[in-house]
């Protein structure tokens, strides 16, 4: 005990004493792999729409959407696993640790999906494979999330903590933004059908080529734990968390289930609902998407800087009660709407609401637990609540959709931000525990 307090000293102060340039590199650093793996498990998503006959080839367009998104929720299913692994690696070894080997496993997911054969040239092994692959990467991204959240909330500078965490959902949609935009390149030069025959291949080749210079700007980060902690018999352990923090892990259910379910209905969801609902073009749905997630992408700072203001526990209760009374009106507006620019108006106005969860998503979960197990109460709470939630939300959408019941999809997500809203209202304001400093 003796030989590692100075240690755990030092490296407490190491960790207190760096500037603001190197809390932005920190910040930078564990943000490009969070970027880089959202961008491979979202290409999934936005390409679906040219290779869903390449694996499944009987049924319609909305029949071959919903067995892509099945095996899009599939990957969330494994979130809840990789939450787990890598929150008890990131408490046990380190931070840096963890986030090292998730952006190298999404790096694995993307360059075999990018390799696979199709339907027509091994059969039904053909979507078995595609299963494994986003069950890789469902592993990869259940880690990387409570990781990075727990990283970033650690090193940000005390008082503005809310405006530096704020980036990682910056990145998180950045890899979506990122998606897009490498879809829409792709639709600049390439004709429909070779995107169907071999360009939906390229995006996810170049997210296995980026999640190298991720690891390369990982390696240098500063560990944000102590030694004496990562040893603690209490490190990493399920047992521990869920009999002296269960009320806690309780509580981060509860609004992520509903933050969750209505980030993917406005994000990757809509591209799909603005063409198989409001018959827009392809094209024209990712140009609208485009727009609005880099304003979403923009607003993220904002939000968290209002939060270092006004407390973690108004945002939630605002985000909550806007998102029921408002979800509905917006989605059955847009259902019907002709104008891309009216879509896009609708959409930001959506956005703006998810911003005030999204935007302390990680910070608020980092808040409730001690840095014993932190990263595992994070990862694992969000990642459960998040593949029952929110790797549902397109398949549930498409489902009601195909039963021809459409508006009972706003209705659910309705109902539960209104939850999101209750557990937020019972919560005390975890900025004020003292949890971290």
């Amino acid at each position: 005990m003796s030989t590692s307090a100075p240690s755990d000293a030092a490296e407490a102060q190491a960790i207190h004493d760096l500037t603001p340039r190197q809390r932005i590199y920190a910040i930078v650093g564990a943000s490009s792999g969070n970027l880089v793996e959202w961008f491979d498990f979202y290409i999934y998503s936005f390409c679906a729409l040219y290779f869903s006959a390449a694996f499944f080839p009987k049924g319609n367009p909305t029949t071959q959407l919903l067995n892509t998104a099945g095996i899009f929720a599939a990957g969330f299913l494994m979130r809840p696993i990789g939450g787990w692994m890598f929150g008890r690696i990131a408490d046990r070894y380190g931070r840096r640790n963890a986030m090292m080997i998730s952006v190298l496993m999404m790096c694995g997911g993307s360059l075999m999906i990018a390799a696979l054969p199709t339907y027509a040239t091994i059969g039904t092994a053909a979507p078995v494979l595609l299963l494994v692959a986003r069950l890789f990467q469902g592993l990869s991204v259940g880690g990387e999330y409570g990781t990075s959240a727990t990283y970033m909330s650690e090193v940000a500078e005390p008082g503005r903590k809310g405006f530096y965490a704020s980036f990682q959902y910056v990145t998180l949609i950045g890899g979506q933004l990122a998606a897009l935009l490498v879809l829409g390149i792709l639709q600049l030069f390439l004709s429909h059908d070779e995107l169907v025959a071999w360009g939906w291949r390229i995006p996810f080749v170049a997210g296995a080529g980026a999640a190298l210079v991720s690891l390369y700007l990982r390696r240098s980060l500063h560990e944000t734990t102590t030694a004496h902690a990562r040893k603690s018999e209490e490190a990493g352990s399920v047992a521990s968390l869920l009999r002296n923090h269960g009320r806690a892990f309780v509580t981060v259910l509860g609004f992520t289930a509903g933050g969750s379910l209505i980030f993917y209905a406005f994000t990757t969801y809509m591209q799909k609902y603005l063409v198989n609902t409001a018959g827009m073009s392809t094209t024209t749905a990712s140009r609208v998407m485009t727009v609005c997630l880099l304003i979403y992408a923009a607003m993220q700072p904002l939000f968290g800087a209002l939060s270092d203001r006004i407390g973690r526990r108004t945002s939630m209760i605002a985000f909550g009660l806007l998102a029921a009374i408002c979800t509905t009106p917006i989605m059955t507006a847009l259902g019907g709407v002709t104008s891309p620019v009216m879509a896009g108006v609708l959409i930001t106005c959506a956005l703006a609401i998810v911003s005030l969860y999204t935007s302390i998503g990680g910070l608020i979960k980092a808040e409730m637990f001690p840095v014993e197990v932190r990263a595992l109460g994070v990862g694992l709470s969000y990642a459960v609540a998040n593949a029952v939630f929110g790797g549902s939300a397109e398949y549930v959408a498409l489902w009601f959709k195909q039963a021809g019941t459409e508006p009972y999809f706003y209705w659910y997500v309705s109902v539960m931000c209104a939850v999101a809203c209750v557990v937020a209202i019972r919560m005390p304001d975890p900025s004020k525990s003292g949890l971290l400093k």
